[in-house]
């Protein structure tokens, strides 16, 4: 019925749908930017390097063991690892939006440091990064190498 009085009235719905728009248009130049709405999930970022070994034996020896002494983060969504042939271990926590960035990065550093000592040495001397990193600013892979794995939790 309403799609029926559009079809027969095709310029009130021009005009209708040039008035939304410029509400529209009118409110991005006039709302404040503490009330855009927060989409962004935050992110940390722990990079290690493990010099002369192989993808396998940096994800079994250093990536895996990272990951499974992540647990217990509050509100991780999901974790994404990546270990290369360059000896290079990536780990991307993801968290739910509106999560403090900072409470986050600091739980993923106590963390990390309560893992270090089961890393192997060589990591141990090249040392554990563990950085923030901005939506806009994801890591992005067009290829899966040996060793990268998704892993998803389930809300509480």
């Amino acid at each position: 019925m309403l799609s029926r009085f559009f079809i027969h009235h095709p310029i009130f719905a021009w005009v209708l749908a040039i008035v939304t728009m410029l509400f529209g248009v009118l409110a991005i130049f006039t709302m404040p930017i503490s009330q855009y709405p927060e989409v962004a999930s935050p992110s940390i970022l722990i990079n290690t390097r493990y010099s002369g070994a192989s993808p396998t034996t940096v994800d079994q020896t250093v990536t895996q063991v990272i990951e499974q002494n992540m647990t217990g983060i509050d509100n991780l969504i999901y974790m994404q690892s990546k270990s290369d042939s360059s000896g290079m271990s990536t780990i991307t926590l993801t968290f739910e939006v509106g999560t403090d960035p900072d409470v986050a990065h600091m739980q993923v550093q106590n963390k990390v440091q309560q893992v270090q000592s089961q890393l192997p040495s060589a990591v141990q001397s090249y040392g554990v990064s563990v950085s923030k990193i901005k939506s806009w600013n994801r890591l992005k892979s067009d290829r899966i190498s040996i060793g990268q794995r998704l892993l998803i939790y389930p809300r509480k």
